[in-house]
């Protein structure tokens, strides 16, 4: 199977062949080097004059896209590190996401200003990288009207969803990629041996443009599932992890939702699996205040009331991320942590 990587690097490949306003932006995307994580690497010897490096300035090379795509290009901005999205902030806040309403919002589509525009980005830690290239900082960015935000998983077919959003979706885009995602293999959903899946496409969507997926992971064989695990990125490989030692080690079984989408926030898939357990734990990398699952559980409990039982949120300590190991190990969520918090939950009925 191919890699995470691999995937994303051959989806990169099939927009630019298939879409000639289809361009790729960023600092050291030129081939032999191929970006910082060799996401871009053969893309400019296959389109040479298509593949653009620029200056370390990721507010101007971000702005220039937003100008490519309002002129009717489809360009890929590349951020090196996630924790580099601060310096484009005001690009992608204030005004990626502002144009389509600031320009003729109300008209027809064939009249509105539409911004295709994919921004791509590593972010996560564990590489022992240090406070300011291991971050996950996407919450910063849920949330803002007019952004799209996406983050693969290993999952099914991560290629496809960035494939499908450079070539079909209209408007500003944030893609997150966790740095630890990348060599991981590709799993095939068809068929596991440890697992089953349940695809719920979300076609109901309008603004993406195109079906991204929300995964529902079961360990397979086992009982109905008293917990509701919800994660997204990197993390879903660690509660894959957990949800199979829970059902083995502690017959405490699980089952994992997993959106790619981040926002707009969908969460029908996660309130059908809440109604059959009644309990949820949320899981992330980012921090902990006022995270992604602070937002995910307020809105379960609106929407459960008291049939939502149980609910706990786990996620990075509210600390900079350390470059020493065993201290970063400390700081984010790990397997153990995810394990613990079930076992807590259960045991409080």
């Amino acid at each position: 199977m191919p890699t995470v990587l691999d995937s994303l690097n051959t989806a990169l490949h099939q927009a630019l062949a298939q879409d000639e306003r289809v361009l790729i932006l960023g600092e050291d995307v030129l081939d032999p080097y191929g970006g910082a994580f060799k996401v871009t690497r053969g893309l400019s010897n296959a389109f040479p004059g298509r593949v653009l490096t620029t200056p370390i300035s990721e507010a101007g090379f971000t702005g220039l896209a937003i100008g490519m795509a309002l002129r009717g290009l489809r360009p890929v901005v590349e951020i090196m590190f996630g924790d580099f999205l601060t310096l484009a902030a005001d690009q992608i806040i204030n005004h990626a996401a502002k144009f389509r309403w600031m320009y003729n919002g109300n008209k027809s589509e064939a009249e509105q200003a539409r911004l295709p525009l994919v921004i791509r980005t590593p972010m996560g830690g564990r590489r022992g990288y240090g406070p300011t290239h291991s971050q996950t900082l996407e919450k910063h960015f849920l949330g803002t009207p007019g952004l799209i935000v996406l983050s693969p998983c290993a999952l099914g077919a991560p290629g496809k969803l960035l494939l499908d959003a450079i070539l079909l979706t209209n408007d500003p885009l944030l893609f997150v990629e966790n740095k630890l995602l990348y060599l991981l293999q590709v799993q095939d959903i068809s068929h596991t041996d440890e697992f089953e899946f349940y695809i719920y496409d979300d076609q109901a969507n309008a603004e993406l443009g195109f079906a991204a997926p929300t995964y529902l992971c079961r360990v397979r064989g086992a009982p109905p599932p008293i917990l509701t695990l919800t994660a997204y990125g990197y993390m879903v490989e660690l509660a894959q992890q957990a949800q199979r030692r829970l059902a083995y080690e502690h017959e405490v079984f699980a089952e994992l939702v997993v959106p790619t989408v981040l926002s707009p926030c969908r969460m029908q898939p996660l309130l059908i699996s809440l109604e059959r357990t009644g309990g949820l734990l949320v899981i992330e990398e980012g921090t902990r205040h006022l995270g992604w699952g602070a937002e995910i559980l307020a809105r379960s409990t609106e929407a459960m009331g008291a049939r939502l039982k149980r609910a706990y949120r786990l996620a990075a300590k509210d600390l900079p991320i350390p470059a020493s190991g065993p201290l970063e190990a400390e700081v984010l969520p790990s397997v153990e942590k995810i394990i613990q918090s079930c076992l807590e939950m259960t045991r409080r009925g």
